[in-house]
């Protein structure tokens, strides 16, 4: 490899050190000037920018309108739905004041204390309160509802323990927010978007998740029900890597919002809200990266084929070059993203190793004595496997190589998944296994005092209740209660 990786952490060494040396090196995001915030750099945003892409298709496809509501929301707004602002109120950033002023004894600038606001702002951790305020003059009778809305935005939540994509004081992420006429609506419509979350996990993430329902201790604050799409990490953590919530008529009665029915009754609105972040780049990372690098779906890569020539000099380039661009626009011509790499400033050795760190699902490499045999070298990321293969319907052949690719390393992780997902029925078997990592299958009792105890004892909490868990009479491995279903204990991130 390169020389820039002789300093690349394995995974068998440190997980966690490697998954921030990967972050670096692979030139997705690094450290700010301020604290617990990123900076997302041009090839990180360009993956998180595939993502948005496709999840904005899916919204837009489901019915939804994007719209855009104001970073800043008056205190009072927060204090409205009771338990909504105890849920976020220890990590709310505040602005106070409006203006800044020369210091006195010429030391920069000072707060100007003339300044300050009647009331408090707070910058969004999320939208709910101001959205729902907004939506008060947007609904009075049934005719206008429902209402399917989703803001792509930053929000800020001041995380004292960050890391980047996984946890940072200010992310960045899609929220959406609905208001309907009927509860059952509102129930359909969260589920939907759940589903969404889980076609777009595995279907272009190549991430599998298990769909359920999230404990009482665990629900989104201001929420009846939260759902939740929970996946596996190498390490055997989980990562919740989207959630919908059913907000009943919460925030409908806390900002007065109602509406006339088809009775001629008066009657609060029915809501949801529904977001992925950032954090989908860390499940990316995590769930498919090897000690060599970021290991990309296809489907979300950048550059999903990159062509190296090889060559000694500028004729044998033109020859390269000539030969390689009608596959180039074929590729191109089938949607399919290509960079042809004949830079002069990097030797072939070292951009093979750049963009094997980088992820790229197929490199080709082509010289003058392929061009002699028709042939071109092909490597996939996923496997590292090479082939020589003749350029006679190559462009076909790397068609159906990344979709390969795309299946592989779904059903890798899934594998993985299986194999690290086990049943208990005590106790003294459930802190062992846990020890081990992965998903554990367990009896709950149901209530908080149980799940609290597990989590201060193994730090495993309950990452959901799945939502095709099936029926099974059981007894609670820790209180000898009854149980009817199993529900997923993990450590998570």
């Amino acid at each position: 490899m390169a020389v820039e990786l002789q300093h690349f952490t394995k995974r068998s060494e440190n997980y966690s050190q490697w998954y921030n040396d990967l972050v670096i090196k692979a030139d997705l995001a690094e450290q700010s000037a301020v604290r617990g915030c990123m900076v997302i750099k041009p090839y990180g945003y360009a993956i998180w920018e595939k993502m948005q892409a496709q999840l904005d298709k899916m919204f837009k496809e489901t019915g939804h309108q994007n719209a855009y509501f104001p970073l800043l929301i008056p205190k009072s707004f927060l204090s409205r739905e009771a338990e909504h602002v105890e849920g976020f109120a220890k990590e709310c950033a505040v602005v106070t004041h409006h203006r800044l002023m020369n210091d006195p004894d010429g030391k920069g600038v000072v707060v100007d204390p003339e300044a300050r606001l009647e009331e408090e702002l707070i910058i969004r951790p999320t939208s709910e309160t101001i959205i729902w305020n907004t939506y008060k003059n947007w609904i009075t009778s049934y005719r206008d509802l429902p209402i399917l809305v989703n803001q792509w935005a930053n929000v800020m939540r001041w995380e004292m323990r960050t890391r980047m994509f996984l946890r940072t004081a200010e992310f960045l992420w899609q929220e959406g927010h609905t208001a309907h006429a009927t509860k059952e609506e509102a129930q359909e419509e969260a589920i939907k978007m759940l589903g969404v979350y889980k076609t777009f996990a595995e279907k272009y993430m190549a991430v599998p998740v298990v769909t359920g329902v999230k404990s009482a201790n665990e629900r989104f604050a201001g929420a009846l029900e939260t759902y939740t799409i929970e996946a596996m990490m190498q390490d055997g953590k989980a990562l919740q890597s989207g959630t919908s919530h059913f907000l009943g008529q919460n925030f409908a009665k806390a900002f007065d919002v109602k509406f006339v029915n088809k009775q001629n009754e008066l009657e609060y609105v029915w809501a949801t809200s529904w977001g992925v972040s950032t954090r989908l780049m860390g499940a990316l990372i995590m769930t498919h990266s090897d000690d060599n690098g970021l290991v990309l779906p296809p489907a979300l890569a950048p550059i999903q084929v990159v062509i190296v020539p090889i060559y000694k000099n500028d004729e044998q380039l033109a020859a390269v070059t000539e030969k390689v661009t009608p596959v180039i626009e074929a590729l191109r011509a089938k949607g399919i993203s290509v960079k042809y790499d004949d830079a002069d400033n990097r030797r072939p050795g070292f951009k093979f190793a750049d963009y094997e760190l980088k992820g790229v699902p197929v490199r080709l490499a082509i010289g003058a004595r392929d061009i002699q045999n028709g042939t071109v070298e092909v490597m996939r990321r996923d496997t590292l496997e090479k082939s020589v293969e003749q350029l006679d319907g190559i462009v076909e052949r790397i068609s159906a190589l990344l979709d390969d690719i795309q299946e592989n390393i779904f059903q890798k992780a899934l594998k993985h998944r299986e194999e690290m997902t086990a049943k208990v029925d005590t106790y003294e078997d459930f802190k062992a296994q846990i020890e081990k990592g992965g998903f554990i299958l367990a009896h709950w009792d149901g209530t908080p005092e149980t799940e609290e105890r597990i989590k201060e004892e193994t730090k495993a909490t309950i990452r959901c209740i799945p939502l095709d868990a099936p029926d099974e009479e059981g007894v609670d491995m820790l209180t000898g209660k009854p149980s009817h279903r199993r529900v997923i204990f993990a450590r998570n991130y």
